[in-house]
């Protein structure tokens, strides 16, 4: 048997950090088992259902790089497909039409409540024939009211459901439309999907789920449910909890291999194990591994992560996902230094990709704004011969490399009579227009010749005004 999951987000908001999850999951045990992995978009809800929020979806997956054998396919495109096996259904006495209007269905549960029961549709229709006139009907599962049904689950083990407490579900609306369990189950078996790896808060819907499959003769996958993920406060995440629209995390500069990283330890662990390369996660997971008490979501353990990916990430990998970050954030890089260079030099202090632009912005912008504070404390009238003896040593060197610059700015100290950090600070702020950057001779050689002439000249000019 080969091993077919699928991940069916509905199109009605954002990719959020539970689906992610569940999609990473999915994907994982597919790839574990050399199977595949299916992409279904569940957009029957035409009310709410956006195209935005598809191509959300779409973008949200691509960043993650949990790449798809199959899809995406659209319920919307299938709808032919759900009525021949609602007709089928009819045929074979599965199924049955229910014309009981809002008022009699609303009159129903008000006298079951009156009563003590819990609500639930008495199957009055079952055995009606006539239509009636002017009104369409919906179309019911007749469900089996005695007995059991056991969801046998990879998470939880076996659930049982007594059936008399399922009701005969609605297959199909009025206007023709499938409802979320009738287009699962018909695409699922379709589909070939072996596993369904989804959210603990579908397992009440699985029972009714076996139900159609049972009654339509298709075999039932194996159902794995997985832990809800809840916030620091142990209440379930929401927009209260920060970010949870994947691609906030890609504003904020996050990763999408820390993500994954990340998610994975939400509810799986292999050992003590914390760092995952794709390659391990794929070899080392088994859905039987997962716990299934509800995950606790913690910002601070994914910053680390994502500080980890930073330090010792590949390089030129790194300059590649910056530089995308850096055009996001609509900063110019063309005629700046090498980003692989600037990732050196900045990622030991950096958590996240927009730390890297925060910290480094001083060298793709031009003029670099002087910060007050630094300038009032560091460029004073006593430093300028100083500096202008720089920047005539600067123009003198034939070439441009860390070393040479170094030796120049602690020859031009000693001969001013200054300690190395008396000169270094304020040529730091002149250069970057502030007083935090990488050593001296590191950020020199990444601001370049020509734009280092140009902010000494800069600073000697704001020197001259504060000192008029």
């Amino acid at each position: 048997m080969t091993v077919k999951t699928r991940f069916a987000p509905s199109p009605t908001g954002y990719l959020h950090i539970g689906g992610v999850r569940t999609a990473l999951f999915s994907w994982l045990y597919a790839r574990h088992h050399g199977g595949r992995f299916v992409l279904r978009i569940e957009d029957t809800d035409r009310e709410r259902s956006t195209e935005e929020s598809i191509e959300a979806i779409l973008t949200g997956m691509a960043w993650v790089g949990l790449d798809w054998d199959e899809g995406p396919v659209r319920q919307t495109e299938r709808f032919a497909r759900y009525a021949e096996v609602a007709e089928s259904m009819l045929r074979a006495g599965t199924a049955y039409r229910c014309y009981c209007s809002r008022e009699e269905l609303d009159a129903m549960r008000a006298a079951q409540v009156a009563r003590g029961e819990n609500p639930r549709y008495d199957g009055r229709c079952r055995e009606r024939r006539a239509p009636v006139p002017g009104v369409s009907p919906v179309l019911r599962l007749r469900s089996p009211g005695t007995g059991s049904v056991v969801v046998r689950d990879l998470v939880h083990g076996d659930v049982p459901f007594d059936n008399a407490g399922l009701d005969d579900l609605i297959l199909v609306r009025s206007d023709g439309v499938p409802t979320f369990h009738f287009g699962v189950v018909v695409d699922d078996a379709d589909m070939g999907i072996t596993h369904v790896i989804r959210g603990d808060d579908h397992l009440t819907n699985t029972p009714r789920q076996i139900h159609i499959l049972q009654a339509l003769g298709m075999p039932v996958p194996v159902y794995a449910h997985l832990p809800m993920i809840l916030g620091p406060d142990g209440a379930r995440l929401s927009k209260r909890h920060g970010a949870v629209n994947v691609l906030e995390y890609r504003e904020q500069g996050y990763l999408p291999e820390a993500l994954l990283n990340y998610l994975v330890r939400l509810g799986w662990a292999h050992g003590d194990q914390e760092l995952f390369t794709r390659e391990e996660m794929i070899r080392l997971f088994d859905i039987a591994d997962v716990n299934a008490a509800a995950a606790r979501f913690n910002p601070e353990k994914l910053a680390w992560l994502n500080q980890q990916y930073i330090q010792r990430g590949d390089r030129e990998q790194l300059a590649g996902q910056f530089a995308a970050h850096l055009a996001r954030r609509a900063i110019a890089v063309q005629g700046g230094p090498p980003l692989a260079a600037v990732v050196d030099a900045y990622r030991e202090r950096a958590v996240t990709l927009d730390d890297l632009a925060q910290a480094s912005r001083y060298l793709f912008v031009e003029p670099v704004p002087l910060d007050e504070k630094a300038a009032r404390q560091h460029l004073k009238p006593a430093i300028a011969p100083a500096l202008e003896r720089l920047r005539e040593r600067f123009a003198a060197l034939g070439g441009w490399q860390r070393q040479d610059l170094h030796e120049a700015v602690a020859t031009v100290a000693a001969d001013c009579g200054l300690g190395f950090g008396k000169l270094g600070q304020p040529l730091r702020v002149a250069i970057t227009g502030g007083t935090v950057s990488p050593p001296i001779d590191v950020t020199l050689e990444l601001v370049g010749r020509e734009r280092t002439a140009a902010r000494l000249a800069q600073a000697l000019a704001h020197i001259a005004a504060y000192g008029a």
